[in-house]
């Protein structure tokens, strides 16, 4: 009895020391710590989470070591961006995560899934999403005069493209209402193509914007949008020619959408100079290449004065 109860112990005692040294040797490998960064660790599990979401988002094999640099760069705008309050919420992360998740047409919880299942944490994605918050915000911030464009830049750019005659000329600002003939969810093709029809037969009728609100407001399962102002630079070339095409007073072209079948009401189209296609390319590159040298000295500074400690 008291040989059988030893040997039962050596066993008991046996297993749980196994256990012991296979916890530990699993805690050793999640927490490995490769660098530390203003005293926050960054660990070999993060750096094979980022591999996997670098990968996942440009298709291409980074080595380790930008891996480690992109974390690094990380933690110190993280640190520095808390230096300035600036610091999102959990919410604010989760509404950047939601909404690139609705520009894949993924829920959240959808997003995350398609992410695990690709042996990537959610909270891997949402690092990443933090930090890109917190440094936009402080290079727009702290920069904000280094940043700006001037309009006389812009023209001798525009100038030294080949000049902006052309779209100069075709530069508008127009006054639209978008209009819709709903047709209700699940309806069949046929209804579609009934609507389409009262469509075509209200294009020919309505010859101002006064007789659209008078027509789409008393109408049944119409509606008629509040007046939208856009120029020719808000507006791609496609949409641009129809409107240009369109009398003023009259309506577009019908196009059948989710909601139903869908239109715009010209309501005015006037000749502008604030601003062309050409200017508003230019001046986007531009802002994007001062933003960049900004942003990548300003990080060269922060992570200078960051203490990076490789293990």
């Amino acid at each position: 009895m008291t040989i059988a109860l030893s040997l039962l112990r050596s066993v008991a005692a046996c297993c749980i020391a196994a256990a012991c040294l296979a916890g530990s040797a699993v805690a050793a490998h999640a927490q490995s710590i490769v660098v530390m960064v203003n005293g926050d660790p960054i660990t070999d599990y993060d750096i094979e989470q980022r591999t996997k979401l670098d990968f996942l988002s440009t298709h291409k094999q980074q080595s380790r070591q930008e891996v480690l640099n992109e974390l690094i760069d990380e933690k110190v705008k993280i640190k520095e961006g808390k230096k300035f309050g600036v610091d999102p919420s959990a919410s604010d992360i989760d509404s950047s995560f939601a909404n690139m998740g609705s520009r894949m047409r993924l829920s959240p919880d959808q997003l995350a899934k398609s992410l695990e299942s690709q042996g990537i944490r959610p909270e891997t994605l949402k690092a990443r999403i933090k930090a890109e918050m917190v440094w936009t915000s402080l290079v727009r911030g702290r920069y904000k005069e280094r940043l700006q464009v001037g309009e006389k830049d812009v023209a001798a750019a525009v100038a030294a493209a080949g000049g902006d005659a052309e779209q100069q000329g075709q530069a508008f600002e127009y006054k639209m209402q978008p209009i819709v003939l709903i047709v209700p969810k699940g309806s069949p093709q046929s209804t579609f193509e009934a609507r389409q029809k009262d469509a075509e037969s209200l294009r020919a009728r309505v010859q101002t914007c006064q007789e659209a609100n008078s027509y789409f407001r008393s109408m049944q399962n119409a509606a008629i949008k509040e007046i939208v102002v856009k120029t020719s630079a808000d507006i791609p070339p496609n949409l641009r020619k129809l409107l240009d095409d369109t009398p003023i007073g009259h309506l577009t072209p019908p196009e059948v959408t989710k909601q139903g079948v869908e239109m715009v009401a010209l309501c005015a189209r006037n000749p502008t100079t604030v601003d062309t296609p050409k200017k508003r390319e230019i001046r986007e590159k531009m802002y994007t290449e001062k933003y960049e040298a900004t942003s990548k000295a300003y990080l060269q500074e922060v992570r200078r004065a960051a203490m990076i400690e490789y293990r």
